[in-house]
């Protein structure tokens, strides 16, 4: 049986690869881009950024190495199906894009050189950083927003962020969800995906047993959750996002469980 199952991978492998990609003009697009972008970088002597002439004298450093990405955000697609979010993110107008895309099959797709910058996390805030696409990897997970995320799925997360985690040594507390980057817009991925289970494989953090925790008198929650990185713009969104993410709750009203849990994170982040 499982020398069948192989010559039946094997197969579809040659199949696939000989299939004419219905992405082939986008591929072709993409390839075209990142010739122009090594073109730019190619240029002597260099140009800044600003177009301006500021520092005439250029001396080349030989020290140099490509940005690395710091983050992972996790998103939910919100869209019907993994050829919906494929296509979305080849149509030059939507000026949307990601890293990565999994699929509910766990079938992975790599749509970006992990070292440059996707448009996956768009206005967002997390700590100090206002610009998470710049120090980011952005996964898109096959889900409309209001379903559980497969097993399959999730299996391909996990092999993928382990890979990510190592290649760029991205910490254990930088692997966080759209809606916790940008509370006041996005709730993704729901309130379905299972952030405790990734936390036990090193991908987030997560909150020790509550039974014994003690809330000192004058707890201030709202800071405790800035310090955690969460924006405060609007305090409501952050409860929410806070909860969303940690206790699988989306209402906005801070509880005594909900500062159990926040203040057991809060002596972890500190």
């Amino acid at each position: 049986m499982k020398n069948i199952f192989l010559l039946f991978s094997f197969v579809s492998l040659i199949v696939f690869a000989c299939s004419p990609s219905k992405y082939a003009e986008t591929n072709k697009s993409y390839k075209k881009q990142v010739k122009d972008f090594s073109k730019l970088l190619r240029e002597y002597p260099l140009r800044d950024s600003a177009g301006l002439n500021y520092a005439p004298q250029f001396v080349g450093t030989i020290n140099m190495s490509l940005r690395r990405p710091n983050y992972v955000i996790i998103h939910h697609t919100a869209q019907h199906s993994t050829d919906e979010t494929l296509k979305t993110f080849t149509i030059k107008n939507r000026e949307v894009s990601a890293h990565y895309v999994i699929g509910r099959d766990g079938v992975v797709y790599h749509m970006l050189n992990d070292l440059m910058r996707a448009h996956h996390a768009g206005v967002s805030r997390w700590g100090n950083n206002t610009d998470l696409n710049s120090s980011s990897i952005g996964i898109e997970l096959d889900n409309d927003g209001f379903e559980p995320f497969s097993e399959a799925q999730i299996n391909s997360l996990t092999i993928l962020l382990d890979r990510l985690k190592k290649a760029y040594s991205i910490p254990s507390a930088n692997f966080i969800g759209h809606g916790d980057i940008a509370p006041t817009r996005k709730n993704d991925p729901n309130w379905r995906f299972p952030w405790k289970q990734l936390s036990e494989k090193g991908f987030g953090l997560w909150y020790n047993d509550t039974t014994s925790v003690q809330v000192p008198a004058g707890f201030d929650h709202l800071n405790a959750i800035r310090i955690i990185g969460y924006d405060l713009k609007d305090t409501s969104a952050a409860i929410i996002a806070f909860k969303r993410h940690f206790l699988q709750d989306t209402t906005k009203r801070m509880t005594p469980g909900a500062e159990k849990v926040l203040y057991s994170l809060f002596t972890k982040y500190r």
